[in-house]
């Protein structure tokens, strides 16, 4: 029986895809890990001084800097003759916009880390704001909806783990906790590889999604069954490889009237069109 490495007693909501992603990779990485920890929704709610939910060295460091904290640590290790697993978390903002240039610079030099974005789509610790993992279309408190603006996120999602496996990084996935088996499949797959490694987790964000907390699996579910978040994997910067393709695509529709972020894009059939062309290029290009 795997041990849990994130107590339960944390802050975090209920609904919440962080800690069922975050304690689920620590069961498979085991007791002789270091974390290091970015700023945002897992720090604050799992560290209320003076209690933590870790049971396993933890470290907190700014929006900016978990990969280059991580990048020392692993430099450290190797020159004392020890090993450990080495795990950043991140949330999107701490990992597509803050933390990109010193993520982008751990893979490079090749370190023995493997980074998780927890990717909750917007700067949700700190208000709702988009951040450059925000979905096109969204609500935040940055891209709120209204005659001005019927839209919501104009831009485009950074596609942050092409990033980084044109980065020819040793091991690049992205994950859904909703389809549990390739989850963990990936996760140990991940740990087995000796080099820089990345894994993007789309996790629910009931407060942020305007959503119910009840919902969340069955929602994160339907962002992969709708086409709108892929499953795919990549070693060494090779062509990506898709692990799962639903065998029929469910409509876009049935993703979005779950969340309040989306449910204007119901009442302006031109913006929800540009989504589904988006989806349909992304798999195309794909030869799928």
């Amino acid at each position: 029986m795997k041990e849990w490495l994130l107590s339960p007693g944390h802050g975090l909501c209920a609904g919440c895809g962080v800690p069922i992603i975050v304690k689920n990779i620590l069961a498979e990485a085991g007791k002789n890990t270091i974390v290091v920890n970015s700023t945002g929704c897992l720090e604050v709610a799992t560290t209320e001084y003076p209690r933590t939910a870790w049971d396993v060295p933890w470290v907190h460091v700014a929006f900016e800097n978990s990969a280059a904290v991580a990048s020392g640590i692993e430099a450290a290790m190797k020159a004392m003759g020890k090993k450990a697993n080495i795990i950043c978390f991140g949330g999107d903002g701490g990992t597509a916009d803050i933390g990109l240039q010193a993520l982008s610079g751990m893979v490079e030099r090749g370190h023995n880390v493997l980074y998780v974005m927890y990717d909750n789509e917007a700067y949700m610790n700190t208000g709702i704001q988009r951040s450059g993992a925000t979905p096109y279309g969204a609500w935040t408190t940055t891209s709120e909806v209204g005659k001005a603006n019927p839209i919501g996120n104009a831009r485009p999602k950074k596609p942050v783990a092409n990033i980084i496996a044109a980065h020819r990084a040793k091991y690049v996935a992205t994950a859904n906790i909703a389809f549990f088996q390739d989850f963990k499949r990936k996760v140990k797959k991940a740990l087995s590889f000796n080099g820089a490694r990345f894994l993007h987790t789309i996790s629910a964000c009931p407060t942020g999604w305007r959503a119910d907390p009840s919902k969340s699996i069955e929602i994160l579910r339907l962002a992969t069954e709708t086409g709108l978040f892929p499953l795919w994997e990549c070693e060494d910067g090779k062509e990506i490889e898709i692990t799962y393709k639903p065998k029929e695509f469910k409509p876009i529709e049935e993703y979005l009237k779950m969340q309040g972020r989306f449910r204007h894009l119901l009442k302006h059939p031109e913006y929800l069109e540009k989504l589904k062309e988006d989806i349909e290029t992304w798999w195309k290009d794909k030869n799928i």
